[in-house]
């Protein structure tokens, strides 16, 4: 490698908007995120996910088509004639 042409590498801070903070190494002393694994829903097993939603499309998906959209029909229900 050529010397003198690399950034330094540092221990580095990673601060994300839920208030999780730990430790790694970066080009940089600091860094800041949105999201990370311990508040993004698709990292959520224990059932605590949160929805995420800046613009209110899940509120108005549900208004839309109600509460039991996903709900599976029930499987007794008589069978259509032909």
């Amino acid at each position: 490698m050529k010397q003198g042409i690399h950034p330094e590498y540092v221990d580095c801070t990673v601060h994300c908007g839920c208030g999780e903070t730990w430790q790694t190494r970066s080009t940089t002393a600091q860094i800041k995120i949105e999201i990370c694994s311990a508040c993004h829903p698709f990292y959520q097993d224990d059932g605590s996910s949160k929805m995420v939603d800046a613009l209110g499309r899940v509120g108005r998906f549900t208004k839309k088509f109600g509460g039991d959209y996903f709900n599976k029909p029930d499987k007794k229900a008589k069978p259509r004639r032909r």
